[in-house]
């Protein structure tokens, strides 16, 4: 049996170094968490996109840290550093098609734009 060695790294080239740290949001995010399974991911997608078209200048983040099992919820981190939460599919289902929102339903560039106002900001 042949001794069992360390496997090499890949190279990496030297002026190509990824920064891991995320910048600061200047304006409003939502964050969408979600399981990592398939249908969660499928759906995740489409409303990240839904959210997209609706107001381009919005930043969706998804899964920006490790997603609870049978989770899907949808945040918006406001400029001042608080959070509000915008849907929650946690306590939800079966069936699952329960747990994920319409991207009608979920009107989050009229949810941001009251918060916003509310608070002397424009977005």
């Amino acid at each position: 049996m042949a001794p069992r060695g360390r496997k090499r790294q890949a190279e990496a080239t030297p002026g190509a170094r990824v920064d891991k740290r995320e910048k600061p949001a200047e304006g409003p995010a939502v964050v969408i968490e979600h399981c990592t399974s398939r249908v969660y991911g499928r759906n995740a997608a489409a409303l990240s996109q839904a959210l997209q078209l609706e107001a381009p200048e919005l930043l969706v983040k998804m899964n920006p840290s490790k997603p609870r099992r049978g989770s899907f919820e949808v945040t918006l981190l406001r400029p001042d550093g608080s959070s509000a939460e915008l849907w929650t599919g946690i306590k939800k289902g079966p069936p699952r098609k329960l747990k994920f929102p319409e991207p009608q339903e979920l009107s989050v560039p009229g949810d941001v734009g009251a918060f916003m106002m509310g608070h002397g900001q424009t977005l």
